[in-house]
């Protein structure tokens, strides 16, 4: 069975990684989020793309060994079929991934965890200091974001090792350790560039959010 957003991580995970980003939160004024979402697309012309491409070859498949090749059965079949294998590749993410390039699930990610970044505030932090760690499960994708007060002291290029360390965790079968371990990592990073403040305060919530 395919996980969704609300079911990646198990109650007790989610509790181990909101005492993780706890942690880090009692070192440092930076603020950490963790989303996860089911996908950042429709990719609706995946779908019109699987319908095109499996009801063409169910039609002519059908049409070749029961209609004699017979232009007028093949037309009214590749309707149905078409109408059919739309439907189950939006269905079966295995079947959507097929027709989506490495390229196209990249800029989807990007973009919707920059959205999910403003959406959820990360963005109005006191001294702009809010990350998120961003999951989307369709594509197997990790997004790292940071606000501008953390990319003055820190580069992209830091962030997506974090980002790589969560991938491989979930390649592995432990999307929650390597999670955890990254949010550890970046919290010291953040630690020591951004010190907590007497007066901070706990501006996002620790909990998982999905979405």
């Amino acid at each position: 069975m395919d996980r969704t957003a609300a079911t990646f991580f198990t109650e007790e995970e989610k509790q181990k990684i909101s005492a993780a980003t706890q942690q880090v939160e009692m070192r440092t004024s930076g603020e950490v989020a963790v989303m996860v979402v089911d996908r950042s697309d429709t990719y609706r012309d995946a779908d019109i793309m699987g319908g095109l491409v499996f009801g063409s070859l169910a039609a002519f498949a059908l049409t070749e060994i029961f209609f004699n090749s017979l232009i007028w059965y093949f037309i009214p079949l590749i309707i149905i079929f078409f109408i059919l294998f739309a439907w189950l590749t939006g269905t079966i993410p295995a079947l959507k991934t097929l027709f989506i390039r490495a390229g196209r699930k990249n800029e989807a990610v990007a973009r919707q965890a920059l959205r999910a970044f403003h959406e959820k505030g990360l963005d109005r932090t006191r001294e702009n200091t809010g990350v998120l760690f961003f999951i989307s499960i369709l594509e197997h994708k990790v997004w790292v974001l940071a606000d501008k007060g953390i990319y003055s002291k820190i580069q992209q290029e830091t962030l997506n090792r974090y980002a790589s360390t969560v991938t491989q965790g979930i390649k592995e079968g432990r999307a929650c350790d390597a999670l955890c371990q990254s949010i550890t990592e970046a919290g010291q990073v953040l630690a020591e560039h951004f010190p907590i403040r007497h007066d901070d305060t706990n501006e996002l919530s620790n909990e998982v959010i999905t979405g």
